[in-house]
């Protein structure tokens, strides 16, 4: 048994853009994914996370998102993600 999460939610937000203010932590956010654990182990060493469009390496202890592909390519100049919560699964 793995002890970790399964799914998180990642939001794709202006650099600029500070907490998420609105009711649900999404404000401000651009796109938002829910990614699911793939099994695998990416490049960076930690585990695969993919689902609506994006691929992401998460670090489980940090939540940091280490790497990330939106629709298959780099994260563009004045972008960044966050971790929004684990999601049930």
């Amino acid at each position: 048994m793995t002890t970790e999460p399964q799914s998180y939610e990642l939001l794709l937000v202006p650099e600029f853009t500070e907490g998420g203010s609105g009711p649900d932590g999404t404000a401000g956010a651009l796109r938002s994914a829910v990614v699911v654990a793939t099994g695998e182990t990416g490049a960076s060493g930690y585990p695969r996370y993919a689902g609506d469009g994006m691929e992401a390496d998460i670090d489980p202890v940090t939540r940091s998102v280490e790497a990330l592909l939106v629709d298959g390519s780099e994260l563009d100049y004045g972008l960044s993600v966050r971790v929004r919560h684990e999601t049930a699964t």
